[in-house]
């Protein structure tokens, strides 16, 4: 009852192209492994993008407080 044999994955392969037939399977397969290069590319170029290498320093924040008076915006 536990895995299946050899026997079994052959038998479900032949019914598998026989219901798809090879052209539709290879189509997928195409379709498949251009999403996986594509999000890959995708990863790379995201990486690539987090760390300019001439990236300003940060500037230094001082203690100083802000007093601002807040108004409140009426709708007309």
């Amino acid at each position: 009852m536990g895995s299946f044999s050899v026997w079994h994955w052959l038998i479900v392969l032949v019914i598998v192209l026989l219901i798809f037939g090879t052209k539709k399977l290879r189509n997928v397969g195409q379709d498949l492994g251009g999403a996986v290069k594509g999000f890959k590319d995708g990863m790379k170029d995201a990486t690539a993008t987090d760390k300019p290498a001439d990236a300003a320093p940060a500037e230094k924040v001082t203690g100083q407080t802000i007093d601002v008076e807040v108004k409140e915006k009426t709708k007309s």
